[in-house]
């Protein structure tokens, strides 16, 4: 199949207001958008909109719109910020859904022309009260190098207990047999927070999906319950709170550039 498993680590690094550093064992799935409906069909473990034990919804990522497939939406955003025409293929990392269960702090889109060339990339940025926000590189339709080093102004709000004057340093590869992402945060060129995944690819089928149920059992569950855990070791510590943002309380959706650096 076109679409692949990614089993992997996730590392987050805090280096203030106090120091921390945690990993935990993640599933993701690099997915062609389109052919995920037609291989979906042939799997037993996995499902496009509707209940499994791993399943895909339009509603988790892009515009998040039950009834508009993802190119559609993609196609639109790339266009919006330079892409001269329509990607040959595009693919998404993302944590599926695991008993119906889902939460993505990052969900990555990378596309690409005719001759396999990566030409843009959309960082999708979700926070845990509802809203998503995408970081988009076209550069023109130019292809990219297959390691990007790509820069944008943070202007949505994420975690409570870091300021909005930051910056994102992204550091990723073209995804392949093996996946590297990484985002360094700084504030007044300070380092804030740094996270990054690393993984390996495995072929798409029912045996895999059972296999990475069984070493990464709720898999969403333990993102959302490390994030809230030292939110809270934070605010007990004292750390800043941040309320979002007054512009952003009526805003669900919003997107801006990323820039190569």
């Amino acid at each position: 199949m076109a679409s692949q498993i990614y089993l992997g680590q996730v590392m987050h690094q805090r280096f203030f207001p106090m120091q921390y550093q945690f990993r935990y064992g993640v599933i993701s799935l690099r997915v062609d958008i389109d052919a995920i409906e037609q291989e979906a069909g042939q799997l037993k473990s996995l499902s496009l909109n509707r209940f499994n034990l791993f399943s895909l919804n339009y509603a988790d990522y892009g515009a998040r719109q039950t009834d508009q497939a993802w190119r559609v939406w993609a196609d639109q955003l790339l266009a919006e910020y330079g892409l001269p025409e329509p990607a040959f293929r595009i693919e998404l990392v993302c944590f599926p859904r695991f008993m119906n269960i889902t939460f993505n702090p990052l969900a990555m889109w990378y596309a690409y022309n005719a001759s396999g060339e990566m030409i843009a990339t959309i960082a999708e940025v979700s926070n845990t009260f509802g809203q998503w926000h995408h970081y988009v590189l076209t550069d023109g339709g130019q292809p990219l190098a297959d390691k990007v080093k790509a820069q944008a102004r943070k202007v949505f709000h994420v975690s409570p207990f870091i300021g909005m004057d930051c910056l994102y340093q992204f550091r990723f590869n073209k995804p392949g047999e093996h996946y590297k992402m990484g985002i360094y945060q700084t504030e007044n060129n300070q380092s804030v927070l740094t996270t990054t995944q690393v993984a390996q690819a495995m072929p798409l089928s029912d045996q895999n999906l059972v296999k990475a149920a069984i070493k990464f059992p709720f898999n969403t569950v333990k993102v959302l319950w490390m994030i809230h855990w030292w939110a809270l070791k934070i605010w007990v510590k004292g750390g800043t709170f941040h309320k979002t943002p007054k512009q952003q309380e009526d805003i669900d959706y919003s997107h801006s550039e990323m820039k190569l650096c």
